[in-house]
């Protein structure tokens, strides 16, 4: 067992799970905290009951704040690193020891849950969406991430300290991986069991995907916008005047920032081609984390113009799916256009 390592959970109306999720933990781990945010069940008093420390958040405000303050205390408490856990069950607590085991061999890295090796356990369209997440997730961190979306992870907490977070709910384990990756953190993976639990997710299919969507496109206008005019810059974050931190604080300018990048984001990916393609004479080595991959822009530009195709193509399958005609043409887009461009490169 180890004493310098937590888990921290955050919950929502999970009485019916959670008692499993803390005392599997506590088989590993001498310290659970249960952030419960704002449920309106027996959620706290089961944890509690479970052998965990209890957060008690009077009004639910997503797992992103909920993350946050489990952060705050468990480095007020001392702890070098926490591993998070979601509280429906999807989370086996029997794989932590090799979140601890993955921690041992690269103690200065996050890592964090993959599912992707189980692809015929997860809903096609859920892995699908997952691809095309991870193909501009891993651009933004500067290195291949498989499961941009699992939330049980292993966070070092020097780390966590460096980073702004500035988003709420489920768009902030993106922004998470994003900036630490960004500032040239290597973050590495550990297979973990697939489970879709009976209790389903809190996430919201349309609202949550579509801002985190969102947060990921304007994130990589900044990062591009920086990196077109810069030589030899990958690392672009930095928890100390970045752009895209100061633009967050009004929300009124954050929201018009994200749709004016959502709407701009076809001919944006031409611009910064044209950027990668002429300014090399006069800022050698602009775009740098694209050059190291040695694939170019182009093939990028490309795959952001494929995106509208790809909905398009995924709403014809559904049509006719349900005029009882199987096709899987959408698997194939995604996997011609939306590959891993760090395949057979070394870290």
């Amino acid at each position: 067992m180890t004493s310098d390592i937590c888990v921290i959970i955050p919950a929502y109306n999970a009485s019916s799970t959670i008692n499993d999720v803390v005392r599997g933990a506590l088989k590993y781990v001498s310290k659970v905290t249960v952030a419960d945010d704002g449920s309106t069940d027996n959620t706290a008093i089961v944890a509690s009951k479970a052998g965990a420390e209890i957060i008690v958040i009077e009004k639910n405000k997503g797992k992103g704040n909920a993350l946050k303050l489990l952060f705050q205390k468990a480095i007020k408490e001392g702890y070098h690193a926490v591993i998070a856990m979601d509280a429906d069950g999807q989370h086996d607590p029997e794989d932590i020891p090799q979140f601890v085991t993955a921690h041992t061999m690269y103690p200065n890295d996050i890592i964090v849950g993959s599912r992707m090796h189980e692809k015929e356990k997860m809903p096609r369209d859920r892995y699908n969406s997952l691809c095309i997440a991870r193909f501009y997730v891993s651009l933004v961190a500067n290195q291949f991430l498989e499961d941009t979306q699992c939330g049980f992870r292993l966070y070092l907490l020097s780390i966590i300290k460096k980073l702004r977070l500035m988003t709420e709910r489920y768009v902030t384990e993106t922004e998470l991986l994003m900036k630490a990756g960004d500032m040239g953190v290597n973050i590495r993976f550990v297979k973990i069991k697939t489970i879709y639990s009976e209790n389903g997710s809190h996430i919201r299919p349309i609202a949550d995907v579509t801002k985190i969507t969102a947060y990921i496109i304007s994130y990589i206008h900044i990062e591009w916008l920086i990196e077109g005019v810069t030589s030899n810059k990958q690392n672009i974050y930095s928890a100390k005047g970045y752009l895209r931190d100061l633009i967050e604080k009004n929300k009124k300018v954050h929201i018009l920032f994200q749709i004016l990048t959502v709407f701009t984001a076809l001919p944006a990916s031409f611009f910064y081609l044209i950027e990668y393609t002429i300014l090399p004479p006069l800022i050698p080595n602009n775009f740098a984390s694209i050059r190291k991959l040695n694939c170019g822009f182009l093939k990028i530009a490309i795959a952001t113009q494929m995106l509208p195709v790809v909905l398009i193509v995924a709403i014809i399958e559904k049509v006719l799916k349900a005029a009882g005609l199987q096709i899987n043409i959408v698997d194939k887009f995604i996997e011609k256009f939306f590959p891993n461009l760090w395949k057979d490169k070394k870290r």
